[in-house]
């Protein structure tokens, strides 16, 4: 411009025009930009499960948006398979583990018939080591279905006294071989629940009393129920060895065994009251445990007087 005859004017507001719509056209870029980059980190915020951003980010209408966009989908898209990979991994060996569970039980059926059938005191203690076996098989089942309870649950009202007797009934070879007794009363109430699962998770709780068992007076477990307004709880008592003050907000954390579980009973998993907590969770059932060191435990599940019971 300055070769030709132009005016100062003309010369300067040109140029300073050009400069000023570019800065302008920067401006808007950064604006649009900073917006978009500010929704994303919003709505990161505030996603619980930050995988799904992808699935709740609009397109952007600039080229690094895009570019942005197209390689969160891609790596969201093989995270995905990546995860479905091992899930399919996983559920094929929880399928394998149901299955020998399944097949297992036969050759203890039978090895049970036989011991029936040639009683002495051999076959005896046979048979209570026998009852062990089995009760750790179904621990193993029910851990491995314990992330899919909503699949094999059935809630109804039961009778506490037929789930009681039952569980009694499963172990009457081990509590006599122990020579524990067995105290049961007040149990004539009916709860919404599945029997099946409560019977396992009693269960792991009177293997627990039998484990940790009185060794300077004569083993004993009673079992009984009180009726509230709201509630139903089922009182499962023990005069054990019981448990240290300290350990008892902690028995049921997963894989914890306690002075007991490491000094007294060497072979305790933790697994036991882990799963009992679990699967309580699960029914929408409370589990309360309180213990005095030397004097014994008490095992308290709460049912809810409802018809209806949220499965998680």
């Amino acid at each position: 411009m300055l070769a030709y005859p132009f005016g100062n004017f003309i010369k300067i507001y040109i140029p300073i025009s050009i400069l000023g719509l570019y800065f302008i056209a920067i401006l808007v870029e950064y604006f649009i930009k900073n917006r978009f980059y500010k929704n994303i980190n919003n709505m990161l915020n505030e996603l619980q499960d930050k995988y799904l951003i992808t699935e709740i980010i609009k397109e952007p209408n600039f080229s690094d948006g895009k570019v942005l966009k197209e390689i969160l989908e891609q790596t969201n898209k093989s995270m995905i398979e990546n995860v479905n990979k091992y899930k399919y991994l996983q559920e094929d060996y929880k399928e394998y583990i149901e299955m020998w569970i399944h097949e297992i039980k036969i050759p203890i059926a039978t090895s049970k018939m036989i011991i029936e059938n040639n009683k002495n005191e051999t076959t005896k203690k046979i048979d209570e080591e026998l009852c062990k076996v089995e009760n750790y098989i179904e621990q193993a089942l029910y851990y491995a279905r314990s992330n899919t309870v909503e699949k094999d649950y059935y809630i109804k009202k039961c009778k506490i006294k037929d789930v009681v007797n039952e569980v009694v009934r499963k172990n009457k070879t081990i509590l006599i071989g122990e020579k524990t007794a067995i105290k049961i009363h007040d149990l004539d109430v009916n709860v919404n629940t599945d029997s099946k699962w409560i019977g396992f998770i009693l269960n792991q709780i009177i293997q627990n009393s039998l484990k940790y068992r009185s060794i300077k007076e004569k083993p004993e477990i009673e079992i009984y129920a009180t009726k509230g307004k709201e509630n139903v709880i089922l009182h499962i008592k023990d005069n054990g060895m019981g448990i240290k003050e300290g350990e008892v907000t902690r028995v049921f954390e997963k894989g914890f065994t306690g002075t007991n579980g490491r000094m007294i009973n060497k072979k305790s998993t933790g697994i036991g009251l882990y799963l009992c907590k679990k699967l309580c969770d699960k029914l929408g059932i409370a589990i309360e445990l309180t213990s005095v060191e030397n004097e014994g435990t008490e095992v308290r599940l709460v049912f809810p007087n409802s018809s209806y019971i949220d499965i998680k």
